[in-house]
């Protein structure tokens, strides 16, 4: 039986040869997304259920019935606005704490984030232990990932959840997106840099601190410095890597406990 619900993706973008060139550079990007998947599902919790990584991104939903007391529909501007504070602030502990200069750990505060919603009617299907969302409306989010928004840190919604969530009233500007499948619709988004504009608070420079996160990173990606994981699977924001175009360590920068240096500028 199909069953409304909130559907929301949270998708992690904004890298600039984000880096093709050898293993420790994308073993690197992988940590760096994957503590950043870890501080978007923790600023989603408990309001929204984690429904499937896919790789750079996370796809929530949240079980929404007409006449609820409590309309999750209505809350979509404080989801966002909740798991926006906890990806900021993993982000500046990744840029304070780091000890790499490979392109993946510079470029890491960089990253933005940007959400797409929809409700819907969704059917619940169990595979083995798994259970996966099936329906038109999970297409159909899915669907607005691909769009016209021209800028990088947004929330993109359909037209029924722009119009209960009323804290993005005054902020939206109305869409036509061309889904795939299903033709031409009307969507609103907002630019978060005007709703948003939480920072997190300062974070002051540990080598303590900076030791442990190295030594976290190295560990977990021990398992794609050697192949036996493939870095990077499934990044719909890195485009094409090619794991071995390099060496293990080839050109990589020695680490710097030092202040973070400039991030080399794209030619």
């Amino acid at each position: 039986m199909a069953q409304r619900a909130l559907l929301v993706i949270a998708d992690i973008g904004g890298y600039t040869k984000f880096m093709r060139v050898h293993r420790i550079n994308l073993a690197h990007a992988q940590y760096v997304v994957a503590q950043l998947l870890e501080a978007v599902i923790d600023g989603a919790e408990p309001r929204l259920k984690l429904a499937k990584l896919e790789g750079d991104a996370a796809f929530f939903y949240t079980l929404a019935p007409e006449g609820k007391k409590r309309d999750e529909v209505a809350a979509f501007a404080d989801l966002v606005a909740s798991i926006r504070r906890a990806f900021l602030a993993r982000r500046l502990e990744l840029e304070t704490d780091r000890v790499c200069n490979c392109d993946s750990c510079m470029q890491a505060g960089q990253l933005k984030l940007k959400f797409v919603g929809h409700v819907g009617d969704v059917a619940f299907q169990k595979v083995k232990r798994y259970t996966e969302l099936a329906g038109v409306d999970v297409i159909f989010v899915h669907r607005l990932l691909k769009n016209s928004v021209p800028i990088a840190e947004y929330a993109l919604m359909s037209e029924p959840v722009f119009r209960k969530a009323d804290a993005f009233a005054k902020f939206g500007r109305e869409a036509k997106e061309e889904l795939e499948g299903l033709g031409s619709v009307t969507t609103y988004y907002v630019d978060l840099a005007e709703v948003a504009r939480e920072v997190p608070v300062h974070l002051e420079p540990s080598l303590l601190r900076k030791v442990v996160a190295w030594l976290k990173m190295t560990v977990r990606s021990i398992p794609y410095f050697i192949g036996v994981k493939k870095s990077c699977d499934g990044f719909r924001n890195m485009g094409a890597v090619d794991p071995s175009l390099g060496l293990p360590g080839s050109s990589l920068p020695p680490p710097s406990l030092g202040p973070p240096s400039e991030a080399p500028r794209s030619e």
